[in-house]
């Protein structure tokens, strides 16, 4: 019969069945009766402490102050005071006796004795750890004594426990009643705390060798035989100077950050960095380390303190990182603050290998693409840099789909270190492309943009992207797409850019020989893909990328030679002029010609990602030059005689309608032309066209309605340009003509002729 009550009320030793918590490991130390021992939710697994104190009768002594203790527990709350979450009290047989257990449910704490053992700090830091302990311990007797008019009675080492964020808090509440003036049991808590003793009579309180100098005329005073005259606590926290140190001025400004402007916030947090190196470690990082993340998620704290928030981050372990602060910085990518932005961007070497794949691609990913779009240069050169780190986490749906869009966005942006650092990039991510997006990608940005840019070290980093990924092009498309594209940049004005070049050239011909070489020993296989990546050099090529990335922050490295640099200011003034000499040509460059899209396209599972229509080979490379002048031939600058002597037999000639010259010179052109190269076969080779001194002439020539076969102009006739003409003065053709022939063969042929004709046949009539 007892036995089965027992089963039903009692429980087992893990606590009673109707206790929601598991009860786990006892503290060594506890207040007075009461047992301390971890503890667990059934729930959800979270941990809580659960004191527990047990009498064998219900009207015993020890367990009313336990009953005291527990109402005054639940209805006291203060951010100093033990947190409240649960009690029950259960009655337990055991043969003959009965059991009275009375259990206490709180937040997960620590016997503040224990806890001093566990950190073992000493010195200065000690003090500071203890200033603020005490400092929040008085706060809480503050409370009680002024707002609640209650009296603790009994605070002293054993009544404070530690929580996991090591803040100092009061419970034991046993004893706590209506009575004013408590102060003495502050006093001796002090005395317990410094002299690491128990206090066994009240003549030891006496003994202050142990009292910090700057707290023993307010401990005196805490103990003073007169009730009236002992120092109020409230008064200790306003007046005492051992409470005015860098630890507890810290933590205390980061409890009321949302009353602080923003000049006290940003000159704080730019402090902050070198503070927290001089505070103790492991309060940095249980204590002010939550505040700080707190405070940046829910946006209270300025951009700068997240370079605190990294730096007191580096000092944690990779699974520590991973779950303090790592959810806080993933958060902060989704903020409209443009500081805070750059400021992650900024420090993403220091987390972004923390992150997981699926993170960046889900959750910071479509954040940190909004900057490359962003009206800043310098975000966008951020956005940029920051995704040699991410990109490799990015899936191919990603890459495909939007990323790669950008990037090709960003080639043509109007800071040319910009689009340095996209060719860059590009050179580094390559081997995170497939197959398809390589063959579409690389050789088009490379050659089409990179290297017929204006800006010189972005033809610089066009050459050695292509030399870094040189194992992903076969021989063809070295020999025909590579090749003839570098081989051009060995008479570049740069002489940075000539000497790549030339290290490319040799690089790839070693290529091609290799090729001939297994070719000649009739070695097919594999003889096609013949790359780089088995020339010594390789790696040092890839380094160079990468490093050319990494160490543009520097101010020594923003120069010319550089491929671009981290701030916008010294980029912009080093590069603009660059960019700014000759915008119609830079834009020649970088935008794709009707030409060049017209060759067939190379397979691809996508072709939306801005390189897929940019395809270029031996011909488009000359067919690109190409101004609407190339298939006329220069001709010798014409002697005045033969035409004035054509003009003037032009004018004495009747006019006839404007219809039948076009078709006599229709039908003459083809005629004379094979007459002319019939006749005189080494005409062209012996011509050379004259710098032009006219602003401009028009090449037709045939004015005249009937062409003279005595006139060695009349036969040559140039067919209608199919694009816009361009002025003489900027093509290549004729040198220019006399004004005064071309006016008077057009006034004859166009107005004057026929005006003359009509008006005499009107005055005949």
């Amino acid at each position: 019969m007892f036995k089965f009550l027992k089963g039903v009320v009692g429980g087992s030793g893990a606590g009673p069945k109707d206790l929601p918590y598991t009860i786990g490991e006892p503290y060594s130390s506890a207040w007075g009766s009461w047992t301390h021992s971890r503890g667990t939710s059934k729930d959800d697994g979270s941990p809580v402490s659960i004191f527990s104190l047990s009498g064998s009768n219900a009207q015993d002594g020890h367990l009313a102050a336990g009953r005291n203790g527990v109402k005054r527990l639940r209805t006291v709350r203060h951010p100093n005071i033990l947190s409240f979450l649960h009690s029950t009290e259960t009655e337990t047989f055991d043969g003959s006796t009965t059991k009275v257990t009375i259990y206490i449910v709180t937040e997960p704490v620590m016997p503040l004795s224990e806890k001093i053992k566990e950190l073992g700090l000493e010195g200065t830091q000690r003090d500071e750890y203890f200033a603020w302990g005490l400092h929040q311990i008085a706060k809480a007797v503050s409370f009680l004594n002024n707002d609640c008019k209650l009296v603790h009675a009994n605070v002293c080492l054993a009544s404070v426990v530690v929580t996991p964020t090591l803040d100092w808090k009061l419970h034991a509440f046993d004893v706590l009643s209506e009575i004013d003036n408590n102060t003495e049991a502050s006093g001796c808590l002090i005395y317990e705390l410094f002299s690491g003793l128990k206090l066994s009579k009240t003549e030891e309180l006496r003994n202050t060798a142990s009292i910090p100098k700057s707290l023993l005329p307010d401990y005196q005073r805490l103990l003073s035989s007169l009730p009236s005259r002992r120092l109020n606590t409230s008064k200790l926290l306003e007046n005492s100077e051992y409470f005015q140190n860098k630890l507890v001025d810290t933590i205390h400004f980061m409890e009321i950050l949302n009353l602080k402007d923003s000049v006290e916030k940003d000159t704080f947090f730019r402090k902050l960095p070198n503070l927290a190196e001089q505070l103790p470690r492991p309060i940095v990082l249980k204590k002010l380390l939550p505040l700080l993340a707190s405070a940046l998620e829910f946006g209270s704290a300025a951009a700068p303190a997240l370079t605190a928030l990294l730096k007191m981050g580096s000092w944690l372990s990779t699974e520590e990182f991973s779950a303090k602060v790592l959810p806080t910085i993933v958060k902060l990518f989704a903020s409209n603050d443009r500081a805070i932005r750059v400021g992650l961007l900024q420090h993403i070497d220091q987390f972004g290998e923390s992150l997981s794949a699926h993170v960046v691609d889900e959750q910071v990913y479509p954040h940190v693409a909004t900057g490359f779009s962003d009206t800043s240069a310098f975000l966008r050169e951020l956005t940029l840099k920051s995704m040699l780190v991410l990109a490799p986490k990015l899936s191919q749906r990603t890459i495909s789909g939007s990323f790669l869009k950008y990037l090709s966005k960003l080639q043509v942006d109007e800071e040319p270190a910009i689009r340095t650092n996209t060719t860059i990039l590009l050179g580094n991510i390559a081997s995170h492309l497939n197959d398809g997006t390589r063959k579409r990608v690389l050789i088009n940005a490379f050659t089409v943009r990179a290297l017929r840019d204006t800006f010189p070290p972005a033809r610089g980093a066009g050459i050695m992207a292509l030399c870094a990924t040189s194992s992903y092009y076969d021989i063809n498309e070295v020999a025909t797409r590579i090749l003839p594209n570098v081989v051009v940049l060995t008479i570049d004005p740069d002489s940075d850019v000539r000497s790549k070049a030339f290290q490319a050239v040799d690089q790839f011909m070693q290529i091609v020989k290799q090729y001939n070489e297994k070719i000649n020993s009739g070695d097919t296989s594999g003889a096609a893909s013949v790359g780089l990546s088995s020339i010594p050099g390789n790696a040092s090529l890839l380094g160079w990328a990468m490093s050319s990335l990494t160490l543009k922050g520097k101010p020594s490295d923003q120069t010319s030679h550089a491929p671009a640099n981290t701030s916008t200011a010294p980029l912009s003034s080093s590069t603009s002029n660059a960019s700014s000499d000759n915008p119609s040509t830079a834009l020649a460059h970088v935008s794709s010609s009707t030409d060049l899209a017209e060759q067939p396209q190379p397979e691809s599972p996508t072709s939306t990602d801005g390189w897929g229509e940019i395809e270029n080979g031996i011909s488009e490379e000359h067919e690109s030059d190409k101004d609407g002048w190339d298939d006329i031939e220069p001709l010798e600058e014409p002697k005045p005689a033969p035409a004035l002597a054509s003009i003037q037999a032009a004018q004495k000639r009747p006019v006839v309608p404007t219809s039948q010259p076009k078709q006599a010179a229709t039908s003459l052109r083809p005629k004379n032309t094979a007459t002319a190269k019939s006749e005189d076969d080494d005409l062209w080779g012996s011509i050379a066209a004259p710098a032009p001194r006219t602003a401009s002439k028009s090449l037709n020539l045939k004015a005249s309605a009937i062409v003279d076969d005595d006139d060695p102009w009349a036969a040559i006739a140039a067919p209608a340009p199919t694009t816009k003409a361009k002025p003489l003065s900027l093509g290549r053709g004729r040198g220019a003509k006399p004004a005064a022939p071309k006016l008077g063969a057009q006034r004859i042929n166009r107005t004057s002729s026929g005006i003359v004709s009509v008006l005499w046949n009107d005055l005949q009539l």
